[in-house]
Formats: C-alpha cells, sequence, structure tokens
C-alpha cells in the first residue's frame, strides 16, 4: 500500500513514516511521498522517515498513491487539503484535530459520503493499551459517572489553534471514555501572570460535570479521574513502546476494508466542543456546544 502524507511541519509525518518505512511494523504498507509546508521540513522528514519522493504540490500524489493522510500541525488546513484527494477517490486519516470547525468538517464528511471515500480522524491517545484495556474497565466498573477531571497539556492561545493544539487529546479522551453529549462549555483563565484555565463542560441531560485543566507547560503524562455511583476512577496515561502503532493500524485497516471505524458524530463532537471552548477563552462566558450536522 502506498501511502502520502500531506504536511511535515508536525512530528507525527516522520514518526508515522518511521513505524512503516524503517522500522517495517505493518507488512508492506509504505509512505512513498510527502508535500512539507517548507521544503526545510519536507527533506528533514524524507529523510529521517526514508521517504523516497518530495513533491511541490500535494495534488502532485494523486495517480501515485493508495490513501493520504492529512497532518497540518494547525487544524485550520485540514479540510481544503483532504477535499482534492477524496474528489480523486483516495481514502483519507486526518490527523487531529479534524477540522476547525463544526461546518468545514461536516461539508468535508458530507462530500466524502458522497463519493463514498473512507475517512477518519482521532487522537491516538484513547489508542493505547491501558486506555481501552485500563480506563475503559475501570469506568465500566464504577457505575453511572456524575463527576470526571481531565489533566494535561493545552496552550488556550497557542498559535496552532488555541485550545485546539493539544487540547483535542483531552476532549477526545473525555469523550471515548465517558460518552458524547457535552451541552455548555466554560473556560476560566488564570489570574494575570498565570497561563494556566480550567475549562468547565456540562452534559445535558443530567450527566456528569467535567473540569478539564489545561496546563500551558505541562511535561508529565495525561492524568483522569471520575467518580461514579459504585466507585472512583483513577487513570493516568503510560503510552505503548510506539505510541503511535495502534492509530496507524487502525487507519490502515481502514484504508484496505473501506470501513470506517468512527462515525461522523465521533469525528465531529470534539471539533465542536473545542470550537465552544476557544469562543469561551475570547468571551470569558459559557457558551452552547454547537449542534452536529449529522
Amino acid at each position: 500500500m502506498r501511502i502520502g502524507i500531506v504536511g511535515a511541519e508536525n512530528s507525527h509525518t516522520i514518526k508515522v513514516a518511521q513505524t512503516l518505512n524503517v522500522q517495517k511494523a505493518c507488512g508492506r504498507a509504505r509512505v512513498v511521498v510527502v508535500w512539507g509546508e517548507t521544503e526545510a521540513f519536507a527533506r528533514k522528514a524524507a529523510r529521517i522517515g526514508r521517504i523516497p519522493r518530495i513533491v511541490k504540490r500535494p495534488e502532485e500524489m494523486i495517480g501515485q498513491i493508495d490513501a493520504v493522510m492529512v497532518d497540518h500541525r494547525h487544524a485550520k488546513y485540514h479540510a481544503a487539503a483532504t477535499f482534492p484527494f477524496i474528489e480523486a477517490g483516495i481514502p483519507a486519516f486526518v490527523d487531529k484535530p479534524f477540522s476547525y470547525t463544526v461546518r468545514e468538517g461536516g461539508e468535508l464528511l458530507k462530500f466524502a459520503r458522497k463519493q463514498r471515500v473512507p475517512i477518519t480522524s482521532f487522537s491516538v491517545l484513547p489508542e493505547q493499551e491501558c486506555f481501552r484495556k485500563g480506563l475503559l474497565r475501570q469506568v465500566r466498573a464504577a457505575g453511572k459517572i456524575t463527576s470526571i477531571s481531565s489533566t494535561g497539556p493545552c496552550e488556550i492561545r497557542s498559535k496552532w489553534g488555541g485550545m485546539f493544539y493539544y487540547g483535542i487529546h483531552q476532549v477526545d479522551g473525555i469523550l471515548k471514555a465517558f460518552g458524547g453529549g457535552i451541552a455548555t462549555v466554560e473556560v476560566i483563565k488564570g489570574s494575570r501572570g498565570n497561563s494556566d484555565a480550567l475549562a468547565v463542560m456540562k452534559y445535558r441531560d443530567g450527566g456528569p460535570i467535567v473540569s478539564m485543566q489545561c496546563v500551558a507547560n505541562w511535561d508529565h503524562e495525561f492524568a483522569m479521574r471520575a467518580v461514579g455511583t459504585r466507585g472512583a476512577v483513577e487513570f493516568v496515561n503510560r503510552y505503548d513502546a510506539n505510541m503511535y502503532l495502534a492509530g496507524i493500524r487502525k487507519f490502515l485497516k481502514m484504508f484496505r476494508t473501506g470501513a470506517c471505524p468512527h462515525t461522523p458524530r465521533e469525528i465531529l463532537e470534539p471539533i465542536a466542543v473545542l470550537e465552544a471552548l476557544n469562543k469561551s477563552v475570547k468571551s470569558g462566558r459559557p457558551v452552547r456546544v454547537a449542534k452536529l450536522p449529522c
């Protein structure tokens, strides 16, 4: 299987290429071509990841690849970069975050459905073995969850999309572990000189209340705590030996079978929550999470 990668600023491009081309961890799947935001980004990814070809325009990959990974650091570029490949019938994995707005993400998913081309997106955090086999088991045993606390890196004023940059890991993890249905969000910023923040999120229909701690200078593992009617949940993430491998296997399976591992709602809900969080950062007020177009 021949894979092209659009974007080389993000470190994930090199990690995916190393896993497939250097370690050869997934059979005969290979990254065969890359496009970078700059020539330096592209050359570095090609050298370290042993990617044999660099193109000057992403569209040059069409006809030369079987699938594409879109991997910009800022989510605002993802939808526009993916459309030409979907139009050409090329399956796509869009690295997190899927899009920068619910509107553009919904349009991309609608177009992919019309073209009958598989597409997906996800954070690798919920793909780690300790999340799938440890955290989820604890959540099931804890009964009805009433409160959730999550801690991890997130720079609310990041130039790569504010809350979207790294906040996607916490939001996607919360939704994957405890289910969808977040209705409102509010970001409480630290006092002057403190760049950290606390996001308070409320589920609809009597669901749990969530506190998401956004720590700008975080150098530890993601952590979650929760309280349920039958017990408590305590989770500190431990990455797999290759933190990307489970996610790579997941999107390669989609490329081969055409079966999307996540529904449009599962892909878009994290974007809706993050979009609302960014609005709350600016307004300083609670914001209602937008309804999903699917």
